[in-house]
């Protein structure tokens, strides 16, 4: 319960400062606005919004206001402290009650409720449907983008197409340039390559980021539950974020809305068309998930949208920083319906025409110059979804090859495997597949993302 000290004075003053001090920031402004009493005001002020539960404030009617005012005395003035209720906030409960919501019904709430005091974070890319939404509720709202200074020439042609089509003015972040230039330096341009992308991200994404939230109660961001293996399954319509701070500070302060959480990627696209909707010309590309130039790229039909973002690394990783939260352990129950009931992964290339390789028999595999037969093995994790997507294709390479010679195998290269495939095994992302040739102590990688049986026999046919 929040309260606020009025210091007694004439009705029309208070009535005045009261009314003042209601009023929202300016649009297009991410720092907060100072908010200064003109008269003699003890204020204290309970806004943030706490995990799980939240507050929501309730607005005194003015007529009511004046019963609240103490009297004159003949001493001066008197403080008495009028108390605004504030009703509890479940967010939990509400991202259960809005399950079945449309995006435009959840785009109105948030709102409604948040104002000026919430943004649209936008990428640049099929999210662009959330400002769609926003601009059918008829409210206004704000845009936001983070330029991270990598972005493809077609993504900053776009931005410009958006805020013309739709008459606003989108919000640019930028990474601070003196981080930006020690990175660079001591790095080089395209140290993600050799080391991973989260420092890049950490310089010219999640910093920009945390400092346009620090100006907001809210956001709306554009996360999918289809969109990323392992990392977004679970996304709700509404959270308290459990990584960033809002305007008042601390664990809590920042509410996050995802209205479009339950929609799958064709049903927004089959919207984006329906609307007349611009759209990054990226997309007829091949682009589906877009990001910053270098770690991004096309993909090929069959495969999921996240494999076009930073390719060489694990697919349960393919989080930039923004979306932190969604990461899970790597013992949590995975998806796609190859959990147990205990938790555990269930295996996959499961065939007898296929060999489960262990790490002994993989070492000795890898130690044999002269091999009695040519194999063919995936190094994979059960719970990668593109290890799974490649699952029917891959025990229908076993079946085909059973009887010609060469073996078919699987080596699972997650959880204390890993380190070892990846300094011995080349192993870069889920899944990997290597070809032992029969006389080659070096096994071969296979190139492609292609992984259809036609594609893996015409490698192993050029090779054995």
């Amino acid at each position: 319960m929040a309260a606020m000290a009025v210091s007694s004075s004439s009705s029309s003053a208070i009535l005045s400062s009261f009314s003042s001090d209601l009023k929202v920031q300016s649009l297009g402004v991410f720092q907060p606005s100072d908010r200064v009493n003109h008269l003699n005001l003890s204020t204290r002020r309970v806004s943030k919004v706490k995990a799980l539960r939240a507050t929501e404030s309730r607005v005194v009617p003015l007529a009511a206001l004046s019963t609240l005012i103490a009297p004159n005395t003949e001493e001066g003035v008197k403080e008495e402290e009028v108390i605004i209720e504030e009703e509890q906030l479940d967010y939990e409960k509400l991202a259960k009650e809005l399950e079945n919501a449309s995006p435009l019904e959840i785009m109105d709430k948030a709102l409604a409720k948040f104002g000026n005091e919430i943004a649209i974070a936008f990428s640049g890319a099929e999210d662009v449907a959330l400002i769609e939404y926003a601009k059918l509720t008829g409210r206004p709202f704000r845009v936001f983008s983070l330029d991270t200074g990598r972005l493809n020439p077609e993504t900053y042609r776009f931005f410009d197409e958006v805020e013309k089509t739709y008459g606003i003015h989108i919000e640019y972040m930028f990474p601070d340039s003196v981080e930006v230039q020690g990175l660079v330096r001591n790095k080089g341009l395209f140290s993600f390559y050799e080391d991973g992308h989260q420092e890049c991200c950490r310089v010219r994404k999640v910093r920009p980021l945390r400092r346009a939230l620090k100006g907001l109660r809210a956001w709306i961001t554009g996360q999918r539950k289809d969109q990323s293996p392992g990392t977004r399954s679970d996304v709700p319509i509404v959270q308290v974020d459990p990584v960033f701070e809002g305007l008042d500070g601390g664990a809590g302060s920042l509410v996050k809305w995802n209205p479009v959480a339950n929609v799958d990627g064709k049903d927004i696209w089959n919207f984006l068309r329906a609307m007349n909707v611009p759209v990054n010309s990226l997309h007829a590309q091949g682009y589906v998930s877009i990001g910053c130039e270098p770690c991004t790229r096309a993909v090929l039909p069959g495969q999921h949208e996240r494999e076009g973002r930073w390719w060489w690394e694990d697919a349960k990783a393919k989080e930039c920083g923004l979306h932190k939260g969604n990461l899970k352990n790597e013992g949590d129950t995975q998806v796609n319906g190859n959990a147990q009931a205990n938790g555990e992964v269930a295996d996959i290339f499961e065939s007898e025409n296929l060999v489960n390789l262990s790490r002994s028999g993989i070492e000795n595999l890898l130690r044999l110059e002269n091999r009695r037969d040519p194999w063919i093995v995936v190094l994979y994790a059960p719970w990668c979804q593109f290890c799974q997507g490649m699952e029917a294709s891959y025990l229908e390479l076993a079946d085909k090859f059973a009887e010609s010679g060469v073996k078919v195998g699987k080596f699972r290269a997650d959880g204390d495997e890993k380190a070892f495939a990846k300094n011995e095994l080349q192993l870069g992302s889920f899944p990997t597949i290597l070809f032992f040739p029969k006389h080659s102590f070096q096994p071969i990688k296979y190139p492609s993302e292609k992984r259809d049986v036609d594609s893996l026999s015409a490698f192993i046919n050029a090779l054995r």
